[in-house]
């Protein structure tokens, strides 16, 4: 970051420094060329007589993507205007990357700039839609989103587009970029009437009651300790997002019926910790699911259960898809990290649906095997008709959907492994780090094209 002061005669009130300004500028597409700024920061030029490019033209070399330079004094309405990189303006789909270059280059400078603004306190930013005013509103939410809710000292800034731009597709940022839990309660009581044997197994070791409440699974493991077959203390705490699918559909059902989507959308989140206990599972144990298959448990694959009755659960609302995301396997962490979501599907038409919604979002999936290979390492079983964990250690990921695909009958059901993308370190530069709410936005963008093509 490069701060330059240019303040004017005109002096500045303590009343006047509340407000920044983000404006974008691209890369030179030549070597030389001169670097070109968005119609927005073409017009602010205009307004203060060239200025900003003048300053610009001393301060440094041209700025990259992603990066910023801050000036003071340029404008009176705006004291702390942040310039960003937004790389080349004829960035489009980057076939290597899966995703629109131009819309993530988008997103990862608005919330480098926004958080500029958030560093000097200012109560407020006007940000530049940089030709996108989605994606510059989901760079600027994302950006500046960090969970405060237990602290003291909050981080509220508030944040406008600059100028006249697209309004709608502004507010469509909002919507994707703010995610809201919904979440309809079942007590124990339905559960134990709709026969849902397999998930009351993992939730009888806690003392929380169990909730579940109704097209999109989402695994809710509220905190998993691993059952009795307890995990390491080391990094358990993140446990507590190991209800990261449920959060993730419930969001984008939330925010599909903020986008009046004319579509029927059904989520079901089964909801229960899986705690240590007398009356936990334990090793071995046989338990019963919904359509009637036995299976023998190893305590430590708990969201597997708890999806199985879902998945089965499901199908009675006879849905056009299925769709579940789950935390479901940390070797997913090992194959493809915080890269992409693990996508298992039995339709080639869901993959592609989701493949595209990706591109557009940037939160990017990758396509995984569902071979019946799988299939054989857990119906292979010596107490029960399917074990909920393959005989052998390799393709965790694999075999803990050829275990789910046993309670599934419909012919397009995609299952989304999100544990790689549950956590931000630094890899996405335009979230902060801790639990990220990933891969929402795809999710809400399917939603948008799926309700488009059964218009």
């Amino acid at each position: 970051r490069l701060a330059v002061r240019c303040f004017g005669s005109r002096g500045l009130s303590a009343a006047d420094m509340t407000k920044g300004l983000v404006l974008g500028i691209y890369s030179k597409e030549k070597e030389d060329d001169v670097p070109q700024f968005t119609s927005a920061g073409e017009n602010l030029d205009k307004l203060i007589a060239g200025k900003l490019r003048e300053t610009l033209n001393i301060s440094g070399p041209p700025l990259k993507a992603g990066k910023t330079r801050t000036f003071y004094g340029l404008h009176q309405d705006f004291p702390s205007v942040v310039l960003v990189g937004l790389g080349k303006k004829a960035a489009r789909i980057d076939e290597q990357e899966n995703w629109q270059e131009g819309k993530e280059n988008i997103r990862a400078a608005v919330a480098a700039g926004c958080r500029q603004i958030q560093d000097l306190e200012l109560p407020s930013v006007e940000v530049d839609p940089c030709g996108d005013a989605q994606a510059a509103e989901e760079g600027a939410v994302l950006g500046l989103y960090e969970y405060d809710d237990l602290k003291q000292k909050k981080m509220a800034m508030s944040v406008k587009l600059y100028g006249t731009g697209d309004q709608e597709a502004w507010q469509k940022g909002v919507l994707f970029a703010s995610g809201q839990n919904l979440v309809h309660i079942r007590p124990r009581s339905w559960i134990e009437e709709q026969a849902m044997g397999s998930f009351l197994s993992v939730a009888k070791g806690s003392d929380e009651p169990s909730t579940n409440h109704p097209l999109f699974v989402g695994k809710g493991i509220t905190f998993d300790s691993g059952g009795i077959s307890i995990k390491a203390s080391a990094n358990m705490d993140l446990m507590r997002a190991d209800m990261g699918g449920a959060t993730t559909i419930c969001s984008a059902i939330v925010s599909a019926a903020k986008l009046n989507l004319p579509i029927n959308i059904i989520g079901l989140a089964p909801l229960c910790e899986n705690m240590p206990s007398g009356k936990a599972n334990k090793l071995g144990d046989v338990v019963r699911a919904r359509n009637g298959k036995t299976i023998q448990d190893n305590t430590d694959a708990e969201g597997r259960l708890i999806l199985a009755d879902a998945l089965c659960y499901v199908h009675t609302f006879n849905p056009k898809v299925i769709l579940n995301a789950t935390t479901l396997t940390g070797v997913i962490d090992v194959a493809l990290g915080s890269g992409a979501t693990g996508v298992f599907t039995n339709s080639s038409w869901l993959w592609n649906k989701l493949f595209e919604a990706s591109i557009e979002t940037g939160d990017r999936v990758w396509r995984m095997p569902l071979f019946k290979h799988y299939t054989r390492q857990v119906v292979d079983c010596q107490l029960a008709d399917v074990n909920n964990i393959g005989k052998y250690r390799s393709a965790g990921a694999c075999t803990s959907v050829a275990f789910l695909k046993e309670f599934v009958t419909h012919p397009k059901w995609a299952h989304l492994d999100i544990a790689g993308v549950m956590t931000n370190k630094d890899e996405v530069p335009y979230l902060w780090k801790g639990m990220t709410g990933r891969p929402t936005r795809t999710l809400i963008e399917f939603l948008l094209c799926f309700s488009q093509d059964n218009a």
